[in-house]
């Protein structure tokens, strides 16, 4: 992966503007200079904040100049006072990039239940467009003014040869806790210079919100403001022409959204451990999935991680909760590349060895294989955890008061 620059033809800004009481930047802004093909995927939950609903409308156009971002407040839970002040966010960035307010889409992160400070916002939307800048230091910035208890600024760029040219993906993402597939608690905005036609955005950035932000968990507890965005500007002059291309891209959209995933459970509250949880061997993508987010989202396993104890027996009692019918007898388990389990059988292993592997290495890797029975095939899901500590807990706790 290269450096962190911004495609051709975008530019973006990261500004305080007073949101947040410790004076840290607030309000991220993400522009192309011309209109973009647009697509986005959003929250599923039954309680939304109140930009997730106005994106939601507005990137059905497919297409998009503008995002616009504030950090420390979530405008959820605000009724129509925060539908409002959603609206006035993009009208008033609308202003200062003289294009209409329904190609500016909205994004907000932080407390529920609050509304926003309108004033500080409105006054500060206007240094935000006038610091926007192509820089890797203006991007940096965006990316920075995105976080809440971030403990780093998640970005990255890849480049692309395709048979008409060389295009460049970018993004950016904040999330670092309420994190569950549906998707995970995060906001994440993604940005080439390809030329995509809005279909082709919603179809790349859906596969890979699958295969990426639908496979993270820190808590299993779903958030009101997840949003990702696909800006698609054509500035590169370069479009996909084969099926080759097609595919390059997708799974570079697809590299983008996992690399910005991953960096979110790397810096999930509290976490010691970065825990990949593969599950393979199953009839269907669906049964996988099942069984991966089961055993990502399970309080025991988690637990276990961060005591350094390769406790088995909730990896694979979690598993058989998921609701997939399976054979026990077929089933295997590896922590960290060693036999656990196997055939449905315990396996001796040094188990102080491997709690002291556990404890010497941050990432831990689960291995659970299905070799034959009923829901048995060639399927496989790849899941990102963490483990949950104490920290975790003092922080969660402490998070309003």
């Amino acid at each position: 992966m290269n450096s962190p620059l911004l495609p051709a033809g975008f530019t973006a800004s990261g500004t305080t503007c007073g949101i947040k009481e410790s004076g840290n930047p607030d309000l991220a802004l993400f522009v192309s200079e011309s209109a973009a093909a647009a697509a986005g995927v959003f929250a599923t939950n039954r309680v939304l904040g109140a930009p997730v609903i106005v994106s939601g409308e507005r990137v059905r156009s497919g297409t998009a100049r503008a995002v616009i971002i504030n950090s420390g407040n979530a405008n959820a839970c605000t009724g129509q006072q925060g539908l409002d002040d959603a609206r006035q966010m993009t009208t008033d960035v609308a202003a200062g990039l003289d294009c209409n307010a329904e190609d500016v889409l909205v994004c907000s992160t932080g407390i529920i239940g609050v509304t926003l400070p309108m004033d500080v916002i409105t006054a500060g939307i206007p240094a935000a467009v006038d610091a926007l800048q192509s820089s890797s230091d203006a991007y940096k910035a965006a990316a920075a003014a995105m976080m809440t208890t971030d403990t780093f600024a998640k970005q990255v760029a890849v480049d692309v040869t395709l048979s008409t040219g060389t295009v460049r993906i970018s993004g950016a993402a904040k999330g670092a806790a309420m994190i569950a597939p549906n998707m995970a608690t995060m906001l994440a905005v993604v940005m080439t210079d390809a030329a995509l036609r809005p279909d082709q955005c919603d179809e790349m950035l859906r596969y890979s919100v699958d295969r990426t932000f639908n496979c993270i968990s820190v808590d299993g507890h779903m958030s009101t403001s997840d949003t990702v965005l696909l800006l698609a500007n054509g500035a590169s002059d370069s479009a996909p022409a084969t099926e080759d291309d097609d595919r390059r891209l997708r799974e570079s959209v697809q590299q983008v959204c996992e690399k910005l995933a991953t960096d979110i459970i790397r810096d999930a509250e509290g976490a010691e451990h970065f825990v990949i949880v593969d599950v393979t061997g199953f009839e269907t993508r669906e049964a996988a999935f099942a069984i991966a987010k089961e055993i990502s989202e399970s309080a025991l396993v988690k637990t276990a991680v961060a005591g350094n104890d390769p406790n088995w027996g909730r990896i694979t009692s979690a598993a058989g909760y998921a609701g997939v019918d399976f054979d026990t007898s077929f089933l295997s388990l590896k922590i960290n590349h060693t036999n656990v389990f196997k055939a449905g059988r315990p396996v001796k292993y040094d188990e102080s060895a491997l709690s002291r592997q556990m404890n010497d290495n941050r990432e831990v890797r689960l291995l659970l294989e299905l070799s034959g029975g009923p829901a048995s095939g060639s399927e496989s899901v790849r899941f990102w955890t963490s483990d949950l500590t104490q920290e975790y807990v003092r922080l969660n706790s402490e998070y309003t008061t």
